[in-house]
């Protein structure tokens, strides 16, 4: 990776601003358009978590590795530890609110004997889990799709090819792929009806799915809160520790905003309290789902991972609300899974324009290149969108192929997560606190 190029301001910012000019002494020109406000940057922190859809597609790690005792309590211990690294990384952020993010700070503050090593592992990690990511997501989409056909089939039962997935699978992407080479004014306005479908979605299910669950379906207090299943087989306490994978996955890419650094305005706060905030309603809606689905899934569990449908949730749905209001509840899911999975594609591309520009990836010159149209980094969205089709070929191996990309996901996340919070103490630096800072906090986080 080469040195980050010296300072320049953008023809398209002839008097530079404060965001500008901070951007200048990172040693980079301002090429996109500053459109995000700092509350559609948080709403795209938000809505990129995707708390409900997220739940759906990963509820399959928590029921069998512990059940409900998993869902709420497993939920409820992961969050205070990904709000620490969040806090961390929303303090590096304001430091130095770049495209870059992650590598840059790793670059930053590492010893001169490692920084290239590094900051190469983070970015490519970083990198690999963005377009990792946006592939499982869109790889769950494609499955509650066909788990809402099965929804509205007579015996909830569908059967699909692995050409009929795929062909979902791409069809998504392709049309994502054109929506994210919109303008930044356009994907920044988005950003408003992306956040209010998935919050309006998490109070749907927080009080409307209790209210509408029969007597039958409804569990006690000590069902719901500690009834722990192990339908794995593994050992108790290893169960409950694969059970976390749940939260994890829901609640991770919480570097979204800092991708974003360089379209929005006021980044060194907005970034920051993008991170903490969308982190901080993540883990409460979260945690009211989690508890609203154990209260509400019936005490069969097994059925309930092993429906006809195919999805655990969209089974709780169906046992509660009937078929009618649970293929319309579950419709809504994916309209919002959907955009989960546009707004991982927009972030993935500007990680990928970032890393380009430093020279750091296949084909840079190509990839580090400005739409003259949009004004947007078009070059990076279609190639992020051929790698994760590339990745979804591995749907044509086996189920538990395609299922570790979830895995690949959050682990490439969180070493490019955990990588420039451990330099920063690590080894000798002048960091120096952007204006969202922990103060004397910083070293307990």
């Amino acid at each position: 990776m080469t040195t980050p190029r010296a300072s320049a301001i953008s023809k398209l910012h002839p008097q530079p601003g404060a965001d500008e000019t901070t951007l200048a002494k990172l040693g980079y020109k301002q090429e996109l358009y500053r459109e995000f406000t700092p509350l559609e940057v948080a709403g795209l922190a938000f809505s990129f978590v995707g708390v409900a859809p997220s739940i759906a597609s990963v509820l399959f790690y928590a029921i069998p590795n512990g059940g409900p005792f998993a869902m709420v309590w497993g939920w409820a211990f992961a969050c205070p530890f990904i709000m620490c690294i969040g806090m961390a990384m929303a303090e590096l952020a304001s430091a130095a609110p770049t495209s870059g993010g992650l590598y840059y700070w790793t670059y930053s503050l590492a010893s001169p004997r490692c920084r290239n090593f590094l900051s190469w592992i983070v970015g490519y990690s970083n990198t690999i889990g963005i377009i990792t990511g946006v592939a499982s997501v869109n790889w769950a989409c494609t499955i509650q799709i066909i788990a809402a056909i099965s929804i509205a089939s007579p015996d909830q039962v569908h059967a699909t090819t692995n050409q009929q997935l795929y062909g979902i699978y791409a069809a998504l992407f392709l049309s994502q792929a054109v929506l994210v080479s919109f303008s930044t004014k356009v994907l920044a306005r988005l950003q408003r009806l992306f956040t209010l479908v998935n919050a309006c979605l998490c109070f749907i299910i927080i009080i409307a799915l209790p209210i509408a669950t029969p007597p039958d379906y409804r569990n006690s207090a000590n069902f719901a809160l500690g009834e722990f299943t192990n339908l794995a087989g593994w050992p108790s306490g290893f169960a409950f520790i694969l059970s976390l994978m749940a939260p994890l996955y829901t609640i991770g890419g919480y570097d979204t905003s800092v991708h974003m650094s360089e379209e929005v305005s006021n980044a060194a706060m907005a970034i920051p309290w993008a991170i903490v905030g969308s982190i901080a309603v993540s883990a409460v809606l979260g945690c009211g789902v989690n508890i609203s689905l154990a209260f509400c899934m019936g005490t069969d569990i097994g059925s309930v991972l092993n429906s006809p449908i195919g999805q655990p949730m969209a089974q709780i749905l169906f046992n509660s609300l009937g078929q009618k209001k649970a293929l319309a509840l579950w419709c809504l899911i994916i309209i919002a899974e959907y955009m989960v999975a546009s707004n991982c594609l927009l972030v993935g591309s500007r990680q990928t324009f970032a890393f380009a520009r430093d020279g750091a990836l296949p084909f840079s010159r190509y990839l580090y290149r400005i739409n003259r149209h949009t004004g947007t980094p078009v070059n990076t969205v279609w190639f992020d969108t051929i790698c994760a089709l590339a990745i979804g070929l591995l749907s044509f191996v086996s189920t538990e192929a395609i299922d570790a990309v979830f895995t690949i996901s959050v682990t490439a996340s969180y070493i490019a997560y955990i990588t420039p919070i451990t330099t920063r103490f690590a080894f000798k630096n002048d960091f120096k606190p952007g204006p969202f800072h922990l103060g004397k906090l910083d070293s307990t986080f």
